[in-house]
């Protein structure tokens, strides 16, 4: 396989993969495996065809008729076809029109859009929380069981059974691949919100690979943020979370530089922050805290804010920040909510207070590959002069990195520290 095709495939895989996959499990009456399967055939049919005849001209249409047909295929071949008659009819249709039939007789809710019908049907309440977002993230962004095993703190063996055990009870369960009657959309809500979220948040910092920053995945939640704030204009958190990517998203362009290495936020170039988005998000955020409801996405928000709103690093209000982190770190408490705290109390109390914060994580044996820790504690320890500390914790943030930039930037904020 030639670079270029290897190159256009690879694209394929993190823009396409979602798309299909969400088009393919709505045709197939929301067998979520099933679906997965199939794509991933197409993918590698496409792996074996595309060097030796050529790059399609619509690479995501050809994958999403290449699924369907195998999943066509596949169907056909189980036993239980009966079971599956109307899922094979429904494909059969599709196949012979050339068309895509997005809109069929369950479409009555407000919500047609394919990714999040997707999304609605991962965060179904029949799904415990700890299965709902890895096979959401695992469907919809494309990671790899390695980096959901690293991103939720477990095993990689782990996750191969909560994956598995997620699609079983899909199948099973009789889970439908369709969103819930509008009076019922509140109660997967926070779900969906939070998967969004994650979506977002492997854009921002994308776990493995070469770059630092997924566009694409940013881009995707940004727009079912929006769709979402469409659907529920007065709910406060929906708006909170689309002013939280809204504020955070701004800062895109200044966080790496012209060679695509990762540029710390206090030596961004602010000229270079979106402010029409920032002033979007702003006004987004007034809008949330108007309906008086608090939640976490505000709070967020809110911090996002604080910091956008600094004409300079020196200039930031790090006392507000550790307070709203405070507020954060009830209404959700995590280890992701203490390790920011702790960097804003390091940055307003001084390093030891910070270090006092991440203490008690520090010993916690869940948290052990959990590289933001790592990287936190080591910074504050450089500034609090225990550099043999600083060493062994930089150490070890560099080993849980997957992503190359953002490991070549721990590896030159160690500097003689903690070589590579």
């Amino acid at each position: 396989m030639s670079d270029d095709v290897a190159a256009v495939l690879d694209r394929a895989y993190r823009e396409e993969w979602a798309k299909v996959l969400a088009t393919l499990t709505r045709q197939v009456g929301g067998d979520l495996g099933l679906a997965e399967d199939a794509v991933q055939d197409a993918f590698v049919a496409a792996a074996a065809d595309w060097p030796r005849v050529g790059v399609p001209r619509r690479p995501g249409a050809w994958l999403t008729t290449t699924a369907r047909r195998r999943a066509i295929d596949r169907l056909r071949r189980e036993q239980t076809r009966a079971t599956h008659q109307p899922a094979l009819e429904h494909l059969e249709r599709a196949r012979r029109s050339g068309q895509d039939d997005a809109v069929t007789a369950d479409n009555a809710s407000a919500v047609t859009d394919d990714r999040l019908r997707l999304i609605f049907t991962c965060c179904h309440p029949a799904l415990a929380m700890e299965a709902r977002l890895p096979l959401t993230l695992r469907s919809l962004c494309g990671l790899e069981v390695d980096e959901l095993a690293r991103a939720f703190l477990t095993t990689e063996a782990a996750m191969y059974q909560r994956l598995a055990r997620a699609k079983r009870k899909i199948v099973a369960a009789g889970i439908p691949y369709r969103v819930p009657p509008d009076d019922q959309l509140l109660d997967r809500l926070a779900g969906v919100l939070r998967v969004v979220y994650l979506i977002f948040n492997e854009g921002h910092s994308a776990t493995g690979g070469e770059d630092l920053v997924r566009a694409g995945l940013c881009d995707e939640a940004l727009r079912l943020a929006r769709l979402l704030a469409e659907l529920m204009p007065d709910d406060a958190e929906t708006l909170g979370l689309l002013a939280l990517l809204l504020l955070t998203d701004a800062r895109r362009d200044a966080r790496i530089d012209a060679a695509g290495d990762a540029v710390a936020l206090d030596d961004q170039d602010r000229a270079r922050w979106d402010r029409a988005q920032i002033d979007e998000g702003a006004a987004v955020l007034q809008r949330a805290l108007r309906l008086a409801r608090p939640g976490a996405c505000q709070v967020q928000a809110a911090i996002a804010a604080v910091h956008a709103e600094a004409p300079t690093s020196a200039a930031t209000d790090w006392p507000q920040i550790a307070a709203l982190y405070a507020t954060l770190e009830q209404l959700d408490p995590s280890p992701v909510v203490t390790v920011n705290r702790a960097v804003a109390v390091g940055r307003t109390e001084g390093a030891s207070a910070g270090l006092a914060l991440l203490g008690p994580l520090v010993v916690d044996e869940r948290l052990v590959r959990y590289q933001p820790l790592h990287a936190a504690r080591a910074e504050l320890l450089r500034e609090a002069g225990d550099l043999d500390g600083a060493c062994a914790a930089y150490r070890r943030a560099i080993e849980l990195t997957a992503n190359a930039r953002a490991r070549a930037a721990l590896v030159r904020r160690a500097g003689p520290l903690a070589p590579a």
